[in-house]
């Protein structure tokens, strides 16, 4: 696989340019004794062509003159940036006003986590009943009833019991056991926390392979190599909807083994940067695989919400490896969520789950101790996870606003995954499979020669090259599909269908008459 070479090799190159001259100053860290697996991790989707979108905003506001007038950040999954409106019942407050004559007056409709932060607010009045047992509920389970008190390190009580419960009503009443639930800063703590258990190498010196799709999610590459673990990629099937097939997986694993101790697949489900959604024929082979080949198994099941197409449907790995029965249910999984994504897209807040399914329990008792060592996720980033496996139920004040902003939120995504979809399927020399889930597309460019010839006299990948041509004409900030990697031969992009469908519009309006024109200055 070819991984975008130049995402931080411009940052790489000042480190070791400047290597001599903090040398020189006598410091005890320089980038020659520091964890040489910082310098050669790789994170794409904040790389080198988001910092030069932030330089251009910043240019912009100074009054430069550019071919646009805004940059589009279309390269991260971060609704609220995106112009989301937070879900009223996790935390708008609504102001409701009038006038009457020269007297103003105001009614404030707090919301869970206004009345968690400030307990006041529930002693004036005015906002929903449930809203306010809800906050009740969750401050009862705080020290002090304060949500600025230490949370144990796997998290409030009542919330893991909360989130147990979510679990056990999604997979049809299959048991979940809230001590097997720990809370995290979003998934991607979690995530990170499991993969550093298997930071040991074999009695032969062969690292830890981790077994991931190709194309990724860049969390997951840069924490391998981070944590010096050893990097196994399997490739979706782009022919095929991005699916998993299992003679790629035999393939991976078996060449994996000529330098790595392979025990870890990782499957990201509704998928990310891919948008597909595993049909639960395909879930049942990667199970059966993991427990042929007795893998551990982390399913990335953050975009378990946001399924859009037709027939598609999510499944969790938890519950498709036990209606499957035994032996499948003596598999070792590690599930994911989070409050990023889905309907709620509090990326900022930072709240995620991890659910343990037949691990280990000394193991078990290692991690508790490990992640004790950050004491706890932010209790606020708690609270909105309780709000997303606790909300409203029909008949409470609530529920219908919920549900109503709820929807609403998914239908426009679905809209917006639509019109993607079809919009860069119909320009020429890009193709893109249907936006299955998740909250982005993965379109294939198709460049001339010339174009893919320019790029490596840059020593560029053609790609990465084409997202800054794109990004220095148009402003539109997307991410080189190197940065996820891809087949050799191919070239792709990441783009978030998270802009509002009026930016929607313009985003793609403004690539379509930038690609017409690259197309016709590269020609062969």
């Amino acid at each position: 696989m070819r991984l975008i070479t130049q995402t931080y090799g411009l940052v790489s190159k000042r480190l070791l340019a400047s290597s001599a001259r903090t040398m020189a100053s006598n410091r005890v860290l320089t980038v020659d004794n520091i964890n040489p697996n910082v310098i050669t991790m790789q994170y794409a989707v904040r790389g080198p062509i988001v910092i030069r979108a932030v330089e251009l905003e910043k240019e912009l506001a100074k009054g430069a003159t550019k071919p646009f007038k805004s940059v589009i950040k279309a390269n991260i999954g971060d609704a609220h940036a995106m112009g989301q409106v937070p879900i009223t019942f996790i935390r708008q407050a609504k102001i409701l006003s009038y006038f009457s004559k020269l007297e103003f007056d105001t009614h404030f409709q707090f919301q869970v986590l206004a009345c968690v932060t400030e307990k006041s607010l529930m002693e004036r009045g005015g906002y929903p009943p449930d809203v306010v047992k809800h906050a009740e509920e969750i401050l009862g389970g705080c020290g002090g009833n304060s949500v600025g008190a230490y949370s144990q390190s796997t998290g409030v009580d009542i919330i893991r019991k909360h989130v147990a419960e979510y679990i056990q009503r999604r997979d049809g009443g299959i048991p979940c056991d809230p001590e097997n639930v720990i809370l995290s800063g979003g998934a991607s703590e979690s995530i990170r926390n499991v993969l550093k258990l298997f930071m040991q190498h074999s009695a032969g010196g062969k690292k830890t392979g981790v077994m991931i799709p190709i194309p990724q999610y860049p969390l997951y590459s840069a924490s391998i190599e981070e944590f010096n673990l050893g990097q196994v990629g399997y490739y979706l099937n782009e022919e095929n909807a991005w699916s998993l097939d299992e003679a790629e997986l035999e393939r991976s694993l078996a060449e994996s083994h000529k330098d790595f101790n392979t025990k870890v697949l990782v499957v990201i489900n509704p998928g990310n940067p891919t948008g597909q959604v595993l049909s639960r024929e395909n879930i049942e082979l990667i199970i059966k695989f993991a427990h042929k080949h007795k893998l551990f198994l982390m399913a990335d099941e953050v975009y378990q919400d946001n399924v859009y197409a037709e027939g598609s449907k999510f499944h969790s790995f938890k519950k498709v490896l036990c209606e499957m029965g035994k032996p499948y249910t003596d598999l070792e999984l590690a599930s994911f969520h989070s409050v990023s994504k889905g309907y709620m897209g509090e990326c900022g807040l930072r709240g995620g789950y991890v659910e343990f399914h037949n691990l280990d329990p000394e193991v078990y008792v290692l991690f508790k101790k490990m992640i004790s060592a950050k004491l706890c996720s932010t209790v606020l980033g708690q609270a909105v996870i309780d709000c997303v496996v606790n909300p409203p139920q029909p008949g409470e004040p609530s529920y219908d606003l919920w549900k109503r902003e709820r929807d609403a939120v998914l239908a426009s995504l679905k809209e917006r995954a639509v019109l993607v979809q079809k919009a860069y399927g119909s320009i020429e020399g890009v193709s893109c499979n249907p936006v299955q889930g998740a909250m982005y597309a993965f379109p294939q460019i198709h460049l001339p020669k010339r174009a893919i010839e320019k790029a490596r006299s840059l020593n560029q990948e053609p790609d990465f090259f084409y997202a800054m041509q794109l990004l220095e004409n148009t402003g539109v900030c997307i991410v080189p599909g190197s940065g996820f990697g891809q087949k050799e031969g191919t070239y792709h992009f990441r783009t978030t269908i998270l802009p509002q469908p009026a930016l929607m519009k313009e985003m793609l309006d403004r690539f379509g008459k930038f690609h017409t024109r690259f197309l016709e200055e590269y020609k062969d």
